[in-house]
């Protein structure tokens, strides 16, 4: 018989079933966190199963007693900060990459590509 065992943060994002299989295991539905969080529906909790909507996701996790890092990996950086999303993150990336390319362009090391 298999033992469940928690995934780590490095593996992929938790299946939105093996969420509301966990919840379940706990005695959780979505309906149920929903009313204790006074939200009229469930639906936006199960939408942060597949979309970032960090604070239905801080809910979920608070539910399972977990940090939303170890549930989707994916959407957090390595020290547990969200990453930037939509038009954040291409203005986030664009700057890094301005960046860069000066500190690049300071020290020299400038190659052509192969």
């Amino acid at each position: 018989m298999k033992t469940a065992t928690l995934k780590k943060a490095d593996q992929a994002d938790w299946d939105p079933a093996e969420v509301i299989c966990a919840l379940r295991l706990k005695g959780i539905t979505l309906s149920a966190l929903a009313k204790a969080h006074g939200l009229a529906e469930s639906s936006s909790l199960s939408a942060a199963l597949v979309r970032v909507l960090p604070k239905n996701q801080q809910r979920i996790a608070d539910a399972l007693e977990l940090h939303p890092m170890v549930i989707w990996p994916s959407r957090y950086n390595a020290d547990g900060t969200p990453k930037a999303q939509g038009f954040r993150a291409v203005q986030f990336n664009a700057l890094e990459v301005a960046r860069n390319s000066k500190a690049v362009a300071a020290t020299g090391n400038l190659r052509k590509a192969a």
